[in-house]
């Protein structure tokens, strides 16, 4: 995936998240759903004042859009959380901790 891509990527993962149509992103950023959806896509970049625009109505920063290791495949994620886990096996308050969050995200 290329920069292009995972930036796309992080915002539609950001849009849909907060329940905003590509349309509605489109409207409140002052460009057009077609721009929207290549930039989503990947397939074209954002001007300055369109990513400002985005960072803006999306409520993120910079730093927050360019982290991208969350876009690593679902199997390398659980893989790599098995072994967090595996690494801290011996420490029951640690282990607790994790149980405590799991259980928190996991109880809608």
């Amino acid at each position: 995936m290329d920069i292009k891509q995972q930036i796309g990527y992080k915002i539609k993962r950001l849009r849909q998240k907060r329940g905003i149509t590509q349309g509605k992103l489109a409207e409140m950023t002052n460009i057009s759903p077609r721009t929207l959806s290549g930039i989503e896509l990947g397939e074209n970049f954002m001007t300055a004042q369109t990513m400002e625009n985005i960072l803006q109505c999306l409520g993120v920063t910079v730093d927050e859009l360019f982290i991208s290791d969350h876009l690593k495949p679902t199997e390398d994620l659980l893989e790599e959380i098995q072994q967090s886990i595996q690494s801290v096996r011996d420490d029951r308050d640690k282990i607790e901790s994790i149980y405590k969050v799991v259980k928190a995200i996991t109880s809608v």
